[in-house]
């Protein structure tokens, strides 16, 4: 996550939120496993989720620069996921659009 993080702010790309989080998933390292405290019924990985907030013309990029930096050629590198977003609101100042982002 280091890596990526700093390739995405060299590039430019500095506004970004990073959570702790725990997942399951067909990714598999029985050293890595715990039993989670929120979520007793499961066997879970502590996982990083970054989410960020690009333009359109950004996207293939910030992808770009995330595969690349994120991959360490191990199971569990991680997964992108691209979604839409309709419409974006500061709240603070009632900008939108991409005047907020």
């Amino acid at each position: 996550m280091d890596e990526v993080y700093h390739s995405l702010k060299s590039d430019g790309f500095c506004c970004m939120t990073m959570a702790e989080c725990e997942g399951t998933g067909r990714y598999s390292d029985r050293e890595k496993e715990h039993i989670s405290d929120k979520y007793p019924f499961a066997a879970a990985y502590r996982v990083i989720k970054l989410e960020i907030l690009v333009a359109n013309e950004h996207v293939k990029k910030v992808i770009s620069i995330i595969r690349k930096s994120g991959r360490t050629g191990y199971k569990g590198d991680g997964m992108i996921i691209i979604s839409p977003v309709d419409e974006v609101y500061k709240v603070r100042t009632d900008e939108k659009g991409i005047l907020a982002v």
